[in-house]
């Protein structure tokens, strides 16, 4: 026996050790206690393997769009019930409304949650001053087709197919498209008509500046921290619509719009405060944007039926026939060139 297993007794291997100095060293011994149980990396890599998906379901899910079937139709109006090809075989339902042969034409597009109807106040004044519509859904709204998620990026492809559509109708001008765009709608014509060149004007209600900023309001209505919760959900939220905020933010693209804009705000919107428009502005890329400001909040169809006079007149300039001698400038300046001003207004100024 080793002396290393009883050191007490100080005996050697050959020593004979009575039986009652052997109980008696045992007892003194200790015993080795056992270790309380530690987590390891392995249990650590499972408890995450089973709540980040949990984690960025449960983000889905917070901000899905609540799908709004309409109830109700553009009575009174030439209206057809139409479906458009949309991007990844999807189909998008709208409501065409012509204007006879060969005129000018607007897509509208509502905002997150919402529908074609909630548009409707836009149509009779649109469509008398000779305007060919199209109202339609985007993926996950109203009667169109659903996908995996909705986000602004798929609002702009949704938009640009509904302008593709329009460019084939034998009752449009393809020449003389516009496009109308509210709240993530807005965001959506702005994103879209910086990358297509043919949109003669882009008419933005209620758009926000940059969507991290509307992230971050929705965060604290919601009292989550951003630290370190809210900057993961940003996060996975642009690798999920694989798009960086700063790239898709009308802050941004507003740079990058050839054609004249229109951006409509109201002074008393509590979604998206006014000053977002206003940020907007300041980063555009010419004086064809203007900013028009009126009372009025975010969702507040009524505050349009006063600036439904400057809509149209602005449309009508945008949309404007391209001259066939664009060198020939009149006396007046040239009439397919919109002139704006860039200051704030109302419309009874």
């Amino acid at each position: 026996m080793d002396t290393h297993l009883f050191p007490e007794a100080g005996l050697a291997a050959d020593d004979e050790i009575p039986h009652a100095q052997l109980a008696d060293a045992r007892r003194r011994t200790p015993e080795a206690t056992p270790r309380p149980m530690t987590a390891t990396p392995i249990l650590l890599l499972a408890l995450a393997l089973v709540a980040v998906p949990a984690l960025n379901l449960l983000i889905r899910k917070g901000l899905a769009a609540p799908r709004v079937v309409e109830a109700a139709q553009p009575d009174g109006l030439p209206w057809q019930a139409v479906r458009i090809p949309g991007a990844g075989g999807k189909s998008l339902f709208g409501w065409f409304i012509p204007a006879g042969a060969r005129a000018p034409a607007v897509a509208v597009l509502h905002g997150w949650g919402g529908n074609a109807e909630m548009m409707l106040p836009l149509a009779r004044p649109l469509h008398e001053a000779g305007f060919a519509l199209l109202l339609f859904d985007a993926r996950c709204h109203g009667r169109s087709d659903g996908d995996t998620f909705a986000s602004l990026p798929r609002f702009a492809e949704d938009l640009a197919s509904a302008v593709g559509w329009l460019r084939l109708r034998p009752e449009v001008d393809a020449g003389r498209i516009g496009v109308i765009g509210h709240s993530v709608g807005a965001g959506a014509a702005l994103l879209m008509a910086a990358h297509d060149t043919a949109v003669a004007g882009v008419v933005s209600l209620a758009a926000f500046a940059h969507p991290a900023t509307v992230m971050r309001r929705w965060l604290r209505s919601m009292h989550l921290p951003h630290y370190p919760l809210g900057a993961y959900i940003l996060w996975y939220v642009q690798r999920t619509i694989g798009r960086r905020f700063d790239d898709i933010a009308p802050s941004h693209t507003i740079g990058l719009i050839r054609c004249p804009v229109l951006l409509v705000h109201g002074t008393d919107d509590q979604v998206v405060p006014a000053d977002d428009a206003r940020a907007i502005h300041a980063r555009r890329r010419d004086d064809r944007t203007r900013l028009l400001l009126l009372p009025g909040g975010h969702d507040d169809s009524g505050q349009l039926e006063g600036a439904m006079g400057e809509i149209i007149d602005f449309l009508n300039r945008a949309l404007t026939p391209v001259s066939l001698h664009p060198d020939v400038v009149p006396a007046n300046g040239h009439p397919d060139t919109l002139t704006l001003s860039t200051r704030e207004f109302t419309p009874n100024e």
